[in-house]
């Protein structure tokens, strides 16, 4: 019900009290003088300059960031709202992030394959400090007009970050091996790494053993169909599939494979926000922790 008009009554009433008729009514005296004015309230002034920032935001990755990674960004430029107001504002303009679809095997058991143990466990949970001790990867295909693109990755467990990637025309084991070659080039870990798949034949096979061996790399393997035995790496592929790889047609390999780079080391690397990591990116989550400073958290 409108409680304005009774306001003005009593205003206007020799002897009206304004401050006691708001009282009785339960309206702020701010907000009835708002009302005469016929302006917006300070509240919406401000939601007004909060929707224009979540909108940049928003905008800033790609339309992917959903109102938990569009409150990080907030708080890492100083402003701090709720998780509620936030989502409130983006569903009023029509804003959302993007969700991921299930995922699908890609890679073939080898029954015969001599396999090694589960050193993981499923505790993906590694220390900051633990950089470069436990790595995992997959294989996923793209689809283009010139046929199937397939992605072997390496991310870093403790960071999520991916260290080493390939793309290629096949699924032979060179797919996974130039991966993980690249990863160790780019990353020299120091000591013996933990590289962890599913049951693949690329992975279980002689090739790949050897050039695990030739490195230090402990082999490590899931169990028989079971997703979350591999959950950082499904978890990437979902990631990368929502956020880039399902959002467009791909007329050529070149196209997909140049998209892949940018968005992984021009965005998902060094800029996109992790829910695992506290909402920071692998970058800023593994500068903390050679730097030897606290990882803060975004309360």
């Amino acid at each position: 019900m409108n409680v304005y008009p009774f306001i003005e009554a009593e205003k206007a009433r020799p002897g009206g009290n304004v401050k006691r008729s708001c009282e009785l009514l339960e309206v702020s005296r701010s907000a009835y003088y708002q009302h005469r004015t016929g302006g917006p309230s300070r509240r919406e002034r401000d939601d007004a300059d909060l929707t224009a920032r979540i909108t940049d935001i928003h905008a800033g990755s790609a339309g992917t960031y959903g109102a938990p990674r569009v409150r990080a960004e907030l708080a890492a430029q100083g402003r701090r709202h709720s998780r509620k107001r936030v989502a409130r504002l983006m569903r009023g303009v029509g804003l959302c992030g993007r969700t991921p679809k299930r995922w699908r095997t890609t890679t073939v058991p080898d029954p015969g394959a001599a396999l090694s143990a589960d050193l993981i466990g499923r505790d993906f949970d590694v220390a900051a400090g633990q950089v470069d001790t436990r790595w995992c990867g997959d294989i996923t295909y793209i689809h283009t007009w010139e046929g199937w693109l397939y992605l072997a990755t390496v991310i870093d467990i403790a960071s999520r970050r991916v260290v080493g990637w390939a793309t290629a025309d096949h699924l032979r084991t060179d797919l996974p091996a130039q991966a993980l070659t690249n990863a160790l080039t780019s990353r020299r870990p120091t000591g013996p790494v933990i590289f962890h798949s599913d049951r693949g034949c690329q992975y279980t096979s002689t090739q790949y053993a050897r050039l695990a061996s030739q490195h230090q790399v402990l082999l490590s393997v899931g169990a028989r169909g079971q997703c979350w035995d591999n959950a950082v790496a499904e978890s990437f592929f979902a990631t990368i599939k929502t956020e880039l790889l399902d959002r467009r047609a791909w007329p050529t390999r070149a196209a997909a494979r140049a998209a892949i780079f940018d968005w992984t080391e021009g965005w998902y690397n060094t800029r996109r926000r992790h829910s695992t990591l506290d909402y920071l990116s692998p970058a800023e989550y593994e500068a903390a922790a050679y730097s030897s400073r606290p990882v803060s958290k975004v309360a």
